[in-house]
């Protein structure tokens, strides 16, 4: 085992399917599968954040103008978060997100591959991984997902 390479590369489950879960959905609680995040027609776009996360604060304003400058299904999932202090945090930031899932516990995001936060999936309709961007998103990161989602 020690001559074996243990280096873990997230960007690995690029052109893999998303896998199937359900989670809450933010606002009204309910149980919402995978397949009812995906836009058929389109590209979603799945962020995972949390209220707590210093880079996602400052991502959120490549949110809000991914939200202004492509028709992107924008998907968020809250992360081990409390649901007043991310009220607050959309509230006084924007919201960008047309679906928001929870994830209280953690399980679900490290399931969707991640081990940070924030991380960010480009979905097509046939809920493959196009892209995965780890740590928060940048003009040129914004710039290269229109580029991709545009075609």
């Amino acid at each position: 085992g020690l001559d074996k390479d243990n280096f873990y590369a997230p960007n690995e489950i690029q052109k893999k399917k998303l896998v199937e879960f359900t989670a809450n959905e933010f606002f009204s609680n309910k149980q919402v599968n995978s397949k009812d995040i995906i836009d058929n027609s389109s590209f979603t776009l799945l962020n995972i954040w949390s209220s707590w996360c210093a880079p996602c604060r400052s991502e959120h304003s490549m949110l809000m103008d991914l939200k202004k400058k492509s028709n992107l299904y924008i998907v968020g999932l809250n992360y081990k978060d409390k649901k007043n202090n991310a009220n607050k945090f959309l509230n006084d930031l924007g919201n960008p997100f047309s679906k928001i899932l929870v994830d209280s516990d953690g399980t679900l995001s490290i399931l969707l591959g991640a081990y940070g936060i924030p991380e960010t999936l480009i979905l097509d309709n046939q809920s493959n991984i196009v892209k995965k961007y780890i740590g928060p998103l940048t003009n040129e990161n914004v710039l290269e997902i229109i580029n991709i989602t545009n075609k």
